[in-house]
């Protein structure tokens, strides 16, 4: 059964998108129902994926028995099992929180929904380098849809900087992938690591310039400093659960940087090792930074939440900057910024829905500190968010800064410190106002009136986006109590990751 656990992750959202176009006339809750099964069955193919190679085993299979280069291959470590199982928890809430009204507002929601996740797990699993250009334009194209679905000026805008850009990183992918194939005669990654080492002095600019154009396209997807722009006004502007799931989208392009830098551009890569680290650690922290400053300023949650996802992504590659240790830190870290940033989105939402004149922004508008339970999730998300204790990004702050140097460590913190006053500013906002904007007539002015209890319902209950809203604060929960269990395994896999060879073994089996 473990030969052909790699291609049903892939499998699976597939199967259930042709299902769901093929059903389109069933009622829309026989259509969430198998949507939620869809996922609940790609959550548990990535447990037993996680569990058939949580000992550093490496399945390969091979599409067509066609052995690698030649052929299609599909390689299932570790690190791609790890981030499998992120993805799938995390579309579980994602989809549960868009059964509450989001998949009526435009068509075929729930077919790009799985589309999305197919793009997602075939990026995670492939190890091809042109497969992996296929599986980014599987899971934008997804995206494209996801984002505008509702319509609206805003989203539309969004969608057409999101589009164009995403555009120009896919032109640049082909040409990154021809001059690496020019310069060394293979496509498939593992063979790209092999042939590397002994790359010809002719060839070798041409694999310099494939490579660095790589980074290029890898940080647009992972919304790297200066190629961030596309991101805020998308996510901030779309539905909640597309937003939430699109908290895992830049990690994707993260783990393609990662996988070149420890893989392609490697230790045994001769002349080519090494070839990101000059520009990965100062655009990270810049990253950072800008993303700290982008959240000060947002003028609403869900913008916040972009921002912070901005930010996530620069401490993300700042710690895959220091060795074995850093890689480590940052893939705990990694699930945990995406569970936060979700939540922070789904939250944006719901106090949408309960802020009638001033949604998300943070005006003076309803009194909320009487809904406690809505408080205390937004306590509890800003508190994971900020990587304050006891939660999960306070261990990961803390694995990250005892791999990092120095000088890091004040770019963390005060990084730390920035996303604290943001997030206190929100809350102060959102929660502790006493006064209210009453919707005026069309051509008068808001008036500012004091609060009166009742004046304004609250509205019908939700269990759904409920639902949604603690089973993400659960897996954050649930990553702090399985601190020690999930520390090993990251570290395993940084461990693995340094050391190539068993990677490219695995592939080829020492033949070309």
């Amino acid at each position: 059964m473990n030969a052909h656990l790699p291609i049903l992750p892939v499998l699976a959202p597939f199967a259930a998108a042709v299902l769901l176009l093929a059903m389109r006339g069933l009622p829309m809750a026989t259509r969430r129902w198998i949507a939620v099964i869809s996922v609940l069955a790609q959550i548990a193919i990535a447990v037993g994926l996680l569990m058939a190679v949580a000992e550093g085993e490496i399945l390969v299979y091979r599409l067509g028995d066609w052995p690698a280069p030649w052929g299609i291959v599909l390689v299932a470590d570790p690190l791609a099992a790890w981030l499998m199982l992120t993805t799938t928890l995390l579309a579980l809430f994602a989809v549960i929180h868009a059964g509450d009204g989001t998949d009526r507002q435009g068509r075929h929601f729930h077919v790009l929904f799985q589309m999305q996740l197919f793009g997602i797990a075939m990026a995670f699993l492939t190890g091809d380098l042109f497969n992996l250009f296929v599986a980014f334009e599987i899971l934008l194209i997804a995206s494209y849809g996801l984002l505008l679905h509702g319509g609206g000026a805003a989203r539309v805008r969004a969608g057409l900087h999101y589009v164009i850009l995403n555009l120009i990183g896919s032109t640049l992918f082909l040409f990154a992938a021809g001059l690496i194939y020019a310069s060394l005669g293979t496509l498939n990654m593992a063979d790209i690591a092999r042939q590397a080492g002994s790359v010809g002095a002719e060839n070798l600019g041409l694999a310099r310039t494939g490579g660095l154009l790589l980074f290029a396209v890898f940080a647009l997807k992972a919304a790297l400093l200066p190629l961030f722009l596309w991101l805020p006004g998308a996510y901030a502007n779309t539905a909640a659960p597309v937003a939430a799931l699109f908290a895992i989208m830049t990690k994707v392009g993260a783990y393609a940087l990662l996988r070149a830098d420890t893989l392609m551009f490697g230790p045994d890569s001769g002349a080519l090792a090494g070839l990101y680290e000059t520009w990965r650690l100062p655009l990270a922290l810049a990253t950072l930074a800008a993303g700290m400053i982008g959240a000060l300023a947002a003028p609403n949650l869900a913008r916040l939440a972009a921002w912070l996802v901005i930010a996530s992504i620069g401490l993300l590659l700042t710690a895959f900057s220091f060795g074995t240790a850093g890689i480590a830190a940052g893939l705990y870290y990694l699930p945990h910024s995406t569970f936060a940033a979700a939540l922070l989105f789904l939250l944006a939402e719901a106090l949408r829905r309960r802020r009638h004149a001033s949604a998300d922004f943070f005006t003076p508008e309803r009194d909320l500190r009487r809904h406690a339970l809505w408080g205390g999730l937004f306590f509890f998300a800003a508190v994971a968010a900020a990587g304050l204790p006891p939660l999960s990004g306070f261990l990961a702050k803390f694995m990250i800064l005892r791999a990092a140097s120095g000088p890091v460590w004040v770019a963390v913190l005060l990084a730390a410190l920035f996303g604290t006053i943001a997030l206190a500013r929100a809350g102060s906002a959102l929660f502790f106002s006493t006064r209210t904007v009453e919707i005026p007539p069309a051509d008068a002015p808001p008036v500012l009136v004091d609060q009166r209890p009742g004046e304004l319902p609250d509205p019908p209950s939700a269990p759904r986006e409920l639902t949604a809203i603690i089973g993400l604060a659960g897996l954050i929960l649930a990553l702090t109590f399985a601190a020690g269990p999930a520390a090993q395994f990251t570290d395993r896999i940084a461990q693995q990751l340094s050391t190539p060879g068993s990677y490219v073994h695995a592939v080829l089996g020492g033949e070309r």
